[in-house]
């Protein structure tokens, strides 16, 4: 076992190699980050569903591209070096260590950060409302939301399915680092068994639930038509990242980062499809509160071509990138995770004060991303100050 275990986790590049690869992820890891502070900050904004007097067409395109891979990409990176670092730690150290940088920050977040952010928004519909009572009703009665924190204990959870099945087999994912490889001079082999496996995944739960639906327990939520679609992104980024991350579609060396912009051209075209499914949906569809079948077959096919090849185009852009660094995505990389945690009450606080002002959309969409990156940032800068939080932020 602990012959296997190293080599699952054996890295035949160079240092320098890993050190580029490291910052390429790391980069988009934390663009990544960014996206999410301005999806939330656009999102009172949009034309369909807005929750501001003011709206803007443009920011229904962002919200609609971001929803359709952002979180599922998070997934695929945390995946890249479970199986690497399973092979480094004993099962008991790996899941303390997990339960220390996801299971604390939910707790704390869920019960402090989410009812915070949440208190905004119910301020809106019944002004004299305390917090306390607030609090108190979201913890007991309900709902309680746990707002963009579901990602944490769903990781959280695939990494625990994850060291299950290191006990099992070590090996397990070896097949798909093997397709992997074939992505280094050909990525639309690997593009091809992504999106039939996260079609797989998606359609029949997205035909079955719909859109709307969640798995709900408290605090722990997670969208019922995309549970096995994260799952899948999750584990075939540790099967990636199983045996030799940098020799296989990943690699800067490799065809992916060459071919960027034929993958960004690729992208806009079931970018496109899915704009037509909702305006089929609208115009012709009459908006019904349950799509057919078929709409979701259709929509559901174009959003995992659309998810894989926008995966594939942000990767491609930041590993054929040469900048040595360091630039605002490096500064920022260390403090990427505790922004994630921090933001939401501050970018809905912020949207609570800006509710009333006279501006146009555009303009409080900015002040609301550009304040919510500053703040968040530096409330993570400060909170790491804080002996012993680094090993959690």
């Amino acid at each position: 076992m602990t012959t296997t275990s190293a080599t699952a986790g054996a890295d035949v590049h160079s240092p320098a190699e890993r050190k580029a690869r490291n910052a390429s992820l790391d980069r988009a890891r934390t663009f990544l980050t960014l996206v999410v502070l301005l999806h939330h900050s656009v999102i009172p904004y949009t034309h369909f569903g807005h929750t501001d007097p003011t709206s803007w067409i443009g920011f229904d395109m962002i919200v609609l591209a971001n929803d359709s891979f952002f979180m599922a990409m998070f997934f695929f990176l945390s995946g890249l070096f479970v199986w690497p670092g399973l092979g480094r730690k004993a099962p008991l150290a790996f899941v303390r260590d997990r339960l220390l940088r996801l299971g604390l920050p939910f707790a704390i977040a869920s019960t402090t950060l989410i009812p915070i952010a949440y208190y905004a928004l119910a301020l809106q519909q019944t002004p004299d409302l305390s917090f306390p009572a607030f609090w108190w009703k979201t913890v007991t009665v309900g709902p309680w939301p746990s707002g963009p924190i579901w990602f944490v204990w769903v990781l959280l959870a695939f990494d625990l399915i994850a060291v299950v099945l290191y006990q099992i087999s070590p090996t397990l994912l070896v097949p798909i680092n093997r397709i992997s490889r074939l992505g280094f001079s050909q990525p639309q082999q690997f593009w091809i068994f992504f999106a039939v496996v996260t079609g797989i995944a998606y359609i029949p739960l997205l035909i079955h639930y719909g859109v709307n639906r969640w798995f709900e327990f408290g605090p722990f939520s997670v969208q019922a038509s995309r549970v096995l679609l994260y799952a899948a992104y999750f584990f075939i980024g540790a099967g990636v990242g199983s045996t030799s991350l940098y020799a296989g579609v990943l690699s800067a060396d490799g065809r992916l980062p060459k071919s960027r912009w034929i993958w960004l051209a690729v992208t806009l075209i079931p970018y496109a499809l899915m704009w037509c499914m909702i305006y089929i949906k609208h115009e012709i569809l009459n908006n019904p509160p349950v799509q057919p079948w078929w709409y979701h077959l259709f929509y559901g096919t174009f959003f995992v071509l659309f998810s894989a090849s926008i995966l594939f185009t942000i990767l491609a852009f930041f590993l054929n990138s040469k900048s040595p660094g360091p630039n605002l995505l490096d500064r920022m990389q260390g403090e990427s995770y505790g922004m994630f945690l921090v933001h939401y009450p501050i970018v809905l606080w912020i949207q609570y004060f800006l509710f009333d002002r006279d501006l146009p959309a555009i303009a409080k969409a900015a002040i609301a991303f550009v304040a919510t990156v500053i703040l968040s940032w530096a409330a993570t800068a400060a909170l790491r100050k804080i002996p012993g939080a680094k090993r959690v932020l």
